[in-house]
């Protein structure tokens, strides 16, 4: 599933194309995606400014002019593509097969605006993805939404805070990161390459980053840091594009390549001195890749 990294590389590579533009027809080719499209959603966003795009977690914001905003999760295989002039933008070299049956292409946004016409078109071989509409300000409210915790950039996301959401709790280290309530938008492959740069077991208990005195202590100053910078490196090279997922203009990202620990069981650690070699374990169903060595 693509995570936060991927969705933003999504966000920034749609905005030239749909930010100021009109929705002069929102094209639905079947009633569902993974769940019923919300009543009345053509014509709710027919005719409709696209103010800006934005981002939660691994969700796609798409504010309108009239107050509501479109919510977009790309699910497992979802994608975006840009036509203009009856040509795909698709520049780059393809290392991965695009999805680009024409039976998979379940939503088209037909733009109009100062840069001439275009569609914007969602494609969904799986149909593990959605999209919803909601009124902007009561998006905290939204189910998507009333319960995640803080972004892993910026400053939202804080050494203490994690020590609040922490304390007493005996869940392992790794089980903890993908708790949305915990962090929003970590997912399981930037979990395992945060831990493996900060050197913490995925093992751990989440508790034992935490002083008696609900203080983070030297360990959970460092996992943060690690968060937020390895997130800020997926993001500079456009994410994982793991499987499925590719960028809107066609090209993949390279992070894939500077993977620590994730996807290379057996293979030696990449951490100078280390020595030790690559494990996979599986935690709450899902794989997780850490070298016993290094992570303490």
């Amino acid at each position: 599933m693509p995570e936060l990294p991927e969705v933003e590389t999504v966000r920034l590579g749609l905005s030239p194309t749909m930010e100021g533009a009109i929705v002069a027809r929102l094209e639905l080719r079947r009633a569902d995606l993974r769940f019923p499209f919300p009543v009345d959603f053509a014509a709710r966003v027919c005719g409709r400014r696209i103010l800006s795009l934005s981002r939660r977690a691994k969700y796609l914001l798409i504010d309108l002019d009239h107050g509501e905003t479109v919510i977009a999760h790309l699910g497992m295989s979802g994608s975006f593509r840009v036509e203009k002039d009856d040509e795909s933008i698709l520049p780059g070299e393809f290392h991965i097969p695009r999805a680009k049956d024409e039976k998979h292409d379940h939503v088209i946004f037909h733009l109009k605006g100062d840069r001439g016409p275009a569609r914007v078109i969602y494609n969904d071989p799986r149909r593990f993805g959605f999209m919803d509409i909601a009124s902007r300000n009561a998006l905290d409210l939204h189910p998507a939404f009333r319960d995640l915790g803080p972004e892993p950039v910026g400053n939202s996301l804080s050494a203490q805070s994690m020590a609040e959401r922490f304390a007493g709790k005996k869940q392992p280290l790794k089980t903890a990161l993908l708790d949305q309530k915990n962090v929003a938008g970590l997912g399981n492959i930037y979990v395992c390459e945060a831990l493996c740069r900060s050197g913490l077991s995925p093992l751990r208990s989440a508790a034992s980053l935490v002083t008696k005195a609900g203080k983070p202590n030297k360990e959970l100053v460092l996992l943060t840091e690690a968060i937020r910078a390895v997130i800020a490196d997926a993001i500079a090279a456009g994410g994982s594009s793991l499987r499925d997922h590719i960028q809107t203009d066609g090209t993949l990202g390279y992070f894939q390549h500077t993977f620590r620990v994730y996807d290379r069981e057996g293979q030696a650690c990449a951490t100078p001195g280390c020595g030790g070699t690559v494990q996979r374990i599986v935690q709450a169903g899902r794989s997780t890749f850490y070298c016993s060595r290094c992570q303490k």
